[in-house]
């Protein structure tokens, strides 16, 4: 199929703005300039565009596994271990995106899903970097994922455990980390948090004798002290930021040599660094106008594509289509709360031309 289709797929009001733009600006602003947003929004928007990117990623891992299943069998099997953490990952994303709690920075269940996350994403990080990045050779799209994955777990290092923050999301404080190493108990129900999150569901089955079933627990004396552990045993504290942007500009380096316009992988590598300006950096301007750039550059590409391909191209199109808007508001928005006076019009008077005063 030709991109001249793929164009078509475009929601209506976009082919109007992909002129060319400049390069955007290498500047950051403060969060502070923006506003404090919500985690649930944060969550939400990392959820939206990271699933649309990783969804690629996840594709091209399992093809690519099997490709070189014969040559290389090693990094066939690495690469399928990194498919299945990517899956995981993916579900608990979702997971604390459906936690909706009026203060979740302090509810334990979704604390120790982020804990859950950095410890998938370092994991991820660890086989990538020892397995995967040293054996990836010549194969061309496995390169460019295999930068593009680096730069996605030190995205996540950057939202949840930053250092300075830069979101609420992730800022451990000492209230939100005695909330996540919070002990549970357990009622009629199940196992509850101390906030009432259900972390599982007791079997329907009783014991019929008192030293029947049970969960195990170690000896007196013995108990884990969880509590005494900081979310730092994981990832060191520390600011990682400028490493993802240098991990994120060598995979769209990358992309931008050994890929076209319209490639599928090249869009994922632009698609999630557009919301990481937005989201980490809090460079919003950045953001759309990359976006923008690389909507207009599937325009300029004349290369095929397969069907699967161009079903991907689309998604990520009109996802990048939502980040050029993103963060501009609506005119019915900026008018909300406002009373907008209505003046009737008046009915234009109806004149006669000279010497037509009686026409009959």
């Amino acid at each position: 199929m030709s991109v001249v289709e793929l164009q078509q797929q475009v929601p209506s009001g976009l082919a109007s703005t992909l002129d060319r733009p400049p390069p955007y600006p290498q500047h950051r602003q403060s969060p502070a300039s923006l506003g404090q947003r919500l985690p649930e929004e944060l969550v939400s928007g990392l959820t939206l565009y990271w699933m649309a990117s990783s969804e690629v990623d996840q594709k091209f891992l399992g093809r690519l596994a099997r490709a070189v299943e014969q040559d290389n069998p090693l990094l066939s099997s690495m690469l399928f271990k990194i498919l299945g953490l990517s899956l995981n990952l993916a579900e608990q994303l979702v997971a604390v995106k459906k936690q909706r709690k009026p203060t979740p920075v302090t509810s334990p269940l979704f604390l120790r899903r982020i804990l859950h996350i950095l410890w998938l994403s370092r994991e991820g990080l660890v086989m990538l970097q020892q397995y995967v990045i040293p054996m990836v050779g010549n194969y061309v799209e496995l390169k460019v994922l295999a930068y593009k994955l680096r730069a996605s777990f030190h995205h996540i290092f950057v939202l949840f455990h930053n250092s300075p923050s830069v979101s609420t999301i992730g800022s451990w404080t000492p209230e939100a980390i005695s909330a996540a190493f919070a002990p549970i108990y357990k009622d009629g129900h199940g196992l509850l948090g101390v906030d009432g999150d259900p972390i599982s569901r007791s079997s329907s089955v009783q014991p019929t004798h008192a030293l029947e079933g049970g969960p195990v627990g170690p000896p007196p004396g013995f108990e884990t002290q969880v509590a005494l552990l900081p979310p730092s045993f994981l990832l060191p504290e520390k600011d990682y930021l400028p490493t993802a942007q240098q991990y994120f500009q060598e995979a769209m380096d990358l992309a931008d040599q050994l890929l076209w316009g319209s490639h599928s992988l090249r869009l994922s590598v632009k698609t999630e660094y557009a919301a990481f300006l937005y989201e980490c950096v809090h460079d919003p301007e950045s953001s759309r106008q990359l976006a923008k750039k690389t909507v207009s550059e599937v325009y300029d590409a004349t290369e095929g594509m397969d069907d699967d391909m161009f079903r991907d191209a689309c998604e990520l199109v009109t996802v990048l289509g939502k980040m050029m808007r993103r963060g501009l508001g609506t005119a019915s928005s900026t008018a909300k709360g406002k009373r907008v006076q209505v003046t009737p019009a008046t009915p234009p008077i109806a004149t006669t031309l000279p010497g037509m005063e009686n026409a009959i």
